[in-house]
């Protein structure tokens, strides 16, 4: 073999290889399921009624060193490789898009209706109710700049009608060990007239957030903008913090009141003279017009 062979047997090799995840952090099949298992069990600790926030917190790191535990990995091990795989975005969102799939798949064979689990997951583009997010439908994020913002925008064009109304609908989960948890999800829309109108919500528990915004009924849509942001206020840990995003859904809904459509204009021959219409009216006994519209004695 020669060396123009050899250097062809490289580059072919060079292309042919994808980086892979080093040896010292979790590899990502493994860390799909631990992320699985503990959404999971989080899941499940949600369903429980008059649990106090402390208990409930408790519970939650519990559940954590219990997952840990089931898969052999280190609470260290783990914070590392969740640092890694978040500064390795396109990976990491691919793997909570897997998480989000296997939990809706789970919830259907728990016996959640697919109209609970992915009320709006079939909705196209078109029609009265569409689901026009053009962003992936998962996030993550940390408490840490530049990590702790994601920003969209996208343009509307003529399926935009005057008067649409907006909800944005998102699943928030939040895997923290201290700290308050403060994120911010904020939906603006750019009218015709450039005016602004926006919503801002809060969300600091797990669970479905959503957002509605309401537009003018004479005014249409050009723009649609916003962000998603995790704040970490006075808390100056360092102890993990981490706020995921699923299901992302912008839903629009067409304003369905009517104009009310203009009386059609009959032939002339059809229309009968104003008296003549008068004099085939039945007459009125004044006694009855006289009793209606006489005041009542006191």
């Amino acid at each position: 073999m020669n060396k123009w062979s050899l250097l062809v047997l490289a580059v072919v090799g060079l292309l042919g290889c994808k980086p892979g995840t080093p040896s010292q952090y979790i590899q990502p099949a493994d860390m799909e399921d631990i992320l699985y298992d503990y959404h999971l069990g989080q899941a499940a600790a949600q369903l429980e009624e008059g649990v106090s926030l402390e208990q409930h917190n408790f519970d939650r790191s519990v559940n954590m060193a219990a997952v840990l535990k089931k898969h052999g990995v280190t609470q260290a091990e783990f914070d590392s490789s969740l640092v890694y795989y978040y500064t390795h975005s396109e990976r990491f969102e691919k793997m909570y898009q897997h998480v989000a799939d296997r939990l809706s798949d789970e919830a259907l064979k728990l016996g959640a209706s697919e109209g609970e689990v992915e009320r709006y997951a079939i909705l196209g583009l078109n029609g009265d109710t569409a689901n026009v997010w053009e962003g992936n439908r998962t996030a993550v994020l940390i408490p840490y700049a530049p990590y702790n913002r994601i920003s969209f925008s996208q343009k509307c064009d003529t399926t935009y009608h005057q008067g649409d109304t907006f909800l944005f609908n998102l699943m928030a989960d939040f895997m923290y060990q201290t700290g308050t948890k403060d994120a911010v999800v904020c939906l603006a829309a750019r009218l015709d007239n450039d005016s602004v109108v926006s919503r801002v919500n809060h969300v600091s528990v797990t669970g479905i957030s959503q957002l509605r915004l309401n537009i003018d009924e004479d005014r249409r849509v050009k723009e649609l903008y916003g962000y998603f942001y995790l704040g970490k206020g006075n808390d100056k840990s360092t102890t993990l913090k981490l706020m995921s995003l699923r299901d992302i859904r912008l839903i629009r809904f067409h304003n369905q009141k009517k104009e009310t459509p203009a009386p059609r204009a009959l032939p002339r021959d059809s229309v009968s003279p104003v008296r003549d219409s008068v004099r085939t009216l039945p007459r009125v006994k004044d006694s009855v017009i006289s009793n209606n519209l006489k005041p009542k004695q006191e």
